[in-house]
């Protein structure tokens, strides 16, 4: 697997549900990579969002990847349903689980990609022992729960440090980073080492999702290119 080609990951917690599937198209067509699908339970996170029935009919809507990522306590136990239901990949949260090894490995095991989540007060080094194992890291930049909210910098050094890890130990995982995402720091992250982006607000409250999508990409894309 590589991971040097961009992703665009339109969050569908920003977008209009009443017309979602109009939404998704559009970003769909104008290049995004993954929609990505944040699930919440209100105990994780202070926030409850969608489960299993929308990721089954969000499958029946787009041919584009789900990168479904479960922010709540024990995800084992559900991660086999969203699989079933069209996950293509599933992220865990570092801190939701006391056994992050036998999650990822349930991913896997299941067909799907796996990745591990860590919130912006969590060391990068606790994932040190199963990178091997990870499909994507992803950084949260906000704490997570609500769609919206203001970049938190500390993500940058996050992504640099796994960068250097990936180099250091030829991995193949591909950096992830949400929250807070928008044309404003797309290049600064990209440069940092990340390859998936993560946008919900600043696709979805524009007046031109697409665009915004399009932007998005020309950013990182450019920024990659300089990366020494």
């Amino acid at each position: 697997m590589s991971y040097a080609r961009i992703e665009i990951a339109p969050s569908i917690l920003a977008a209009d549900f009443a017309k979602l599937g109009a939404e998704i198209r559009a970003v769909e067509q104008a290049g995004a990579d993954v929609i990505h699908v944040d699930v919440m339970d209100g105990q994780f996170v202070p926030n409850i969002s969608i489960g299993i029935p929308v990721v089954e009919s969000l499958r029946k809507a787009t041919r584009l990847p789900l990168d479904v990522h479960l922010m709540i306590i024990q995800p084992e136990r559900y991660i086999e349903d969203f699989v079933r239901a069209g996950a293509n990949r599933v992220l865990v949260h570092q801190e939701a689980t006391a056994h992050l090894d036998r999650a990822v490995s349930m991913i896997r095991e299941l067909g799907a990609e796996a990745g591990a989540v860590i919130n912006p007060a969590t060391p990068v080094a606790t994932l040190t022992d199963i990178l091997y194992k990870l499909d994507t890291v992803l950084v949260m930049s906000v704490n997570p729960g609500f769609g919206g909210q203001k970049f938190l910098p500390v993500a940058i050094e996050k992504i640099r440090q796994l960068n250097e890890m990936r180099a250091r130990y030829n991995g193949a995982f591909r950096i992830q980073v949400d929250g807070g995402v928008e044309a404003e720091n797309t290049g600064e992250l990209a440069q940092a080492g990340a390859n998936t982006f993560v946008a919900g607000t600043s696709i979805f409250h524009t007046p031109d999702p697409a665009a915004a999508t399009r932007q998005l990409r020309k950013l990182a894309t450019e920024a990659i290119s300089q990366r020494v």
